[in-house]
């Protein structure tokens, strides 16, 4: 077919732009250049969108080879390394090491020069740790482990680490999202804030987030003024602080005393939703909750779930007499979906384990060690618990579960339970975007989104931590076992599975970095954290990415 035929069977729109063309060479090379754009347009839309889709869709899917879509799963940040690297050479918390830069030699970043500097006052380990300070005043030196002079001699060492995550998370552009303060911030107010759920450890977690986040938040209550007065129970908040330079519009910001904080950066002030408070909404929020359960209604469960083990002792008792603070999830459901101004939440980031042990519920404790089964039948004597008569009743038959066996059983019934119910609850809970003069921000979200929750992997401590003076490359295994240490894994396991059967309700399998650092942990007991050692400011920084980018 002659070009001119080919011209005159174009639609007629397309005929004049085409006129001029009358030779075969010029024809072919605007067809040529034609399809060359369009492939790169699909091209391009493509890698944008397949880029914004979870990771559970990629490899649901099959879309493998190269960089995979969901970018940087919690499995591929948990399977990075500790690299050393000093603190007067990081220019922040969350520093970001290339692995391709020359200086990284085998777990360490050699950088020029050195410092012999050792700790002398409590102020020294903000410096080491990079904070500019921290909004929390609860128990202040204890969360960064600078209360106790006798073992200054761990500082500036146990700052001095680096966690490089593994796979995709560790490639740079497109891997895990950089943290950058008052992109973290503006995501609080715009997106929505977060409520933190758990136990002291989670409140670990609050105190590094103050600390993080600093000095564009204040925090509530202050507890400089309740001295010695104060409970467990109370609300702890972060509020955005008026003098931060978000309120401002201009092309400079500082992040911290220190000089690789100053940067200088286009920026644009934080935009409000429309029933924002900055004095009444918090952009993060702590409450002590255990066991993710009040007590009463895990006595009413237990009632219902297990009767054979009150058909063998009708005075068995599931609580011992230990301290725990517990709340009902309708309560703090209620507190996550709250409207604006006291409410403004898109993520609730929960974690739970540590109090589900043998101790506390002291009904599943056995005497000669942790034992599992106990069986009876008729006229069966039982001798492996003081918590259930030695002689059951002649019409009595079945079998009774006590130790973590029992515990582990009864935990995967009542988190089922805890699942369904957080996720009937999501799902006639959307949560709204910014609306402005300007329209819906961010762009493209639409006006309404669902709220949603996630659950971080709890995180057993470390046995004579105190000794230890450096990071692990592998995790070493228990000597002793001590409290429910060694069961840790099986209560994240039983609570992934669950997890997995729930569109909105995700589990975070990001303990390995914290469980390769014994030399971590505050100065007066093995389970707790210190700030600054970037364990726990690792937790805010993959949730922050997975909420806003996985998610």
């Amino acid at each position: 077919m002659s070009p001119l035929h080919t011209l005159r069977s174009l639609p007629s729109f397309i005929q004049p732009i085409l006129s001029r063309f009358r030779t075969r060479k010029s024809l072919f090379l605007v067809i040529t250049v034609s399809c060359v754009i369009f492939l790169f347009y699909v091209s391009t839309a493509y890698e944008w969108t397949m880029s914004r889709l979870p990771g559970s869709f990629s490899s649901k899917f099959g879309f493998s080879g190269g960089q995979p879509f969901g970018v940087c799963s919690p499995e591929e940040y948990a399977s990075g390394q500790w690299i050393r690297r000093p603190y007067w050479s990081r220019p922040g918390p969350l520093s970001k090491t290339d692995l391709d830069d020359p200086r990284f030699r085998n777990g360490s970043v050699h950088t020029e020069g050195t410092k012999d500097v050792s700790m002398t006052k409590p102020e020294d380990i903000l410096d080491f740790a990079r904070f500019g300070g921290c909004a929390s005043s609860r128990e202040f030196w204890w969360h960064l482990a600078a209360d106790r002079e006798e073992q200054w001699d761990r500082f500036p060492g146990a700052l001095e680490w680096e966690w490089v995550p593994g796979g995709w998370c560790g490639k740079g552009e497109g891997g895990l999202r950089e943290w950058v303060v008052h992109e973290v911030v503006r995501d609080l107010v715009e997106r929505g804030g977060w409520l933190l759920i758990g136990d002291s450890v989670t409140e670990n977690h609050f105190f590094s987030l103050s600390c993080l986040l600093y000095p564009h938040v204040i925090a509530t209550p202050d507890y400089t003024k309740h001295q010695g007065s104060f409970d467990r129970a109370w609300p702890q908040h972060l509020y955005l602080n008026p003098e931060s330079p978000l309120f401002q519009d201009d092309g400079t910001i500082r992040m911290t005393k220190h000089k690789a904080g100053f940067q200088n950066t286009s920026r644009r002030p934080v935009r409000f939703p429309i029933g924002f408070d900055p004095a009444k909404t918090p952009l993060v929020t702590f409450r002590r909750v255990d066991l993710l359960w009040q007590k009463e209604e895990l006595l009413m469960m237990h009632k219902e779930l297990h009767p054979e083990i009150y058909a063998a002792n009708p005075a068995f008792q599931l609580f011992g007499d230990e301290a725990v603070w517990t709340m009902s999830p309708d309560e703090y459901m209620n507190i996550f979906t709250k409207p604006m101004p006291e409410g403004n939440y898109a993520a609730m980031v929960v974690s739970t384990a540590g109090h589900w042990t043998t101790g506390l519920f002291h009904g599943y404790h056995v005497e000669d060690g942790d034992g599992s089964t106990v069986l009876f039948s008729n006229d069966t004597e039982l001798v492996r618990s003081p918590n259930l008569v030695t002689k059951l009743p002649s019409n009595t038959t079945g079998e009774v579960v006590l130790g973590y066996d029992g515990l582990l059983t009864f935990f995967g019934e009542v988190m089922e339970r805890w699942a369904e119910q957080v996720q009937r609850r999501l799902d006639g809970s959307e949560f709204g975007a910014v609306v402005s003069p300007r329209g819906v921000y961010p762009p493209g979200r639409g006006a309404m989104a669902p709220r949603q929750v996630v659950v971080r992997a709890y995180l057993p401590g470390h046995e004579d931590c105190h000794a230890h003076r450096e990071a692990w490359s592998e995790i070493l295994p228990f000597k002793w076992n001590w409290y429910n240490w060694g069961e840790i894994w099986k209560y994240n396991r039983i609570f992934e599975d669950i997890l997995s059967k729930h569109a909105n309700v995700h589990f975070l399998n990001i303990a390995r970095p914290g469980r390769l650092r014994p030399d971590a942990h505050a100065s007066g007991d093995c389970l707790h954290i210190m700030s600054g050692a970037g364990v726990l400011e690792g937790w805010s920084h993959y949730i922050w990415h997975y909420i806003t980018r996985e998610v």
